[in-house]
């Protein structure tokens, strides 16, 4: 299962309720700016045609069928884990708590009790333009760079020449601690950057997150799982196999190979460039490209596709980069499932994320009840 990060297939009837009132519909929209795309995988899996843009055209490779449609999420929430979570099982009826005014007082004060020093920033921003805003004054003083998004998340950013790696994550999973109900934020994010004021400021590539323990779900069902990219720290490694965390879409694709050549049942993939370098920029030209650039690897994995393999695309939330908004946005997400056993056809639209793990279970004959398969063995 591949997870297309931010890759929406349009306003949910909800949206409203997410503050999304644009009619965010993110791949449809991306196609409109800055398309049409040379994607002909994506086209052939139905994933274009899930998001309502155009119909498929023949089958991804001969002998092989798909079946796609949209699902509506039922988790209450727009973001990676409350949608990787229900895609595994986990329903999350009440929303995780949000802080567009920065933290409580009471919060800030004891974490910076328990790190030992005064912390800059405690507002809402983006993470590039806080950064750009603070880096100077952290690389002076030394004090960690504290904000939040339109997410239920503590980001915690520092340079890593000012504050060695290891030590922010230590600074983190203090965070973590700290960040107890009613402040339990769903994630606590280690934002670690480099470079000067001068020439500015760059994230790197070893962020961490530190996010709630996730309930029993699917993964613990299944166990020795091949997590690649964030997938494994959603779910606080729980149930994975110990891999290399890989960064960016070009590593998940050379982790993606690795695992296929391993004896792993599952494959669970995340591919976070769609979200994190063009969603949350609006930026539609560079999320046009990284289409592209994904449809090639799709292609390479259909190749390799055995007969008894199932293959699903979906995605965790919508980032429409058209949009005013720099957040995600509450959407349906498309699922594609292609498998040599499956008859092709289009599939209503389908309430719960939970019907991709149920797919998963059915596939590998797990007895799961959580969910609608949206095929058989």
């Amino acid at each position: 299962m591949i997870v297309m990060d931010g890759c929406g297939a349009g306003e949910a009837p909800d949206a409203p309720l997410f503050n999304d009132s644009d009619h965010p519909a993110t791949i449809r929209h991306v196609w409109e700016k800055a398309g049409p795309l040379n994607t002909p995988n994506l086209l052939a899996c139905g994933f274009l045609a899930a998001c309502k843009v155009g119909e498929p055209t023949g089958v991804p490779r001969e002998g092989f069928g798909v079946r796609y449609g949209r699902l509506r999420e039922l988790s209450m929430g727009k973001d990676s884990v409350t949608g990787h979570w229900e895609m595994m099982g986990i329903l999350t009826e009440k929303p995780f708590p949000t802080y567009p005014h920065g933290f409580p007082k009471d919060l800030v004060e004891a974490f910076e009790s328990r790190i030992g020093v005064g912390i800059l920033g405690n507002k809402a921003a983006s993470g590039t333009e806080i950064i750009a805003e603070l880096g100077a004054e952290h690389v002076r003083t030394g004090k960690p760079i504290v904000y939040t998004s339109a997410d239920s998340v503590f980001q915690v950013a520092c340079h890593e020449h000012v504050v060695p790696i290891e030590r922010l994550y230590e600074i983190c999973q203090i965070g973590r601690e700290v960040c107890a109900s009613p402040n339990n934020v769903q994630r606590v994010i280690a934002r670690p950057f480099e470079g000067e004021a001068t020439h500015g400021f760059t994230r790197t590539g070893r962020r961490r997150d530190f996010p709630l323990e996730a309930p029993p779900n699917l993964v613990d069902q299944i166990g020795d799982v091949y997590g690649i990219g964030p997938v494994p720290e959603l779910f606080g490694g729980r149930g994975f196999r110990p891999v290399h965390r890989s960064q960016n879409n070009v590593e998940h694709e050379q982790a993606l190979w690795v695992a296929l050549a391993s004896d792993a049942r599952f494959i669970y993939a995340n591919f976070e460039d769609f979200d994190m370098l063009f969603g949350h920029r609006n930026d539609p030209v560079g999320f046009a490209g990284a289409l592209v650039r994904f449809d090639q690897t799709l292609g390479s994995l259909l190749e390799r596709l055995t007969a008894d393999d199932l293959l699903l695309l979906t995605a965790d939330h919508g980032n429409d980069p058209t949009t005013a908004s720099t957040d995600h946005s509450r959407e349906y997400v498309p699922i594609c499932a292609i498998g040599a056993s499956l008859t092709s056809k289009a599939l209503r639209d389908i309430d719960g994320m939970t019907a991709l793990g149920a797919t998963v279970a059915v596939h590998l004959g797990i007895d799961w009840k959580v969910g609608t398969p949206v095929c058989g063995n």
